[in-house]
């Protein structure tokens, strides 16, 4: 996911993504103990996404409280 596209989404849709990427790095790491994971590329794709939402999420709120 590209910052652009993050950038272009509400709160509510940002924790919500949040949220869903969570719970997919969470069965991600489940797979990956159990060692049925397919594409392990995939968990540091996700730890990147989620960082960049926490980031969007934090500049958004620093906006709100210097507007």
């Amino acid at each position: 996911m590209k910052v652009s596209e993050i950038r272009e989404l509400t709160e509510a849709e940002l924790r919500q993504k949040l949220s869903d990427a969570r719970q997919e790095l969470f069965n991600l790491r489940v797979q990956q103990s159990s060692g049925r994971l397919e594409k392990p590329s995939r968990v540091g794709a996700l730890k990147r996404d989620i960082a960049r939402i926490n980031t969007v999420i934090r500049q958004q709120a620093l906006a709100k409280r210097t507007a």
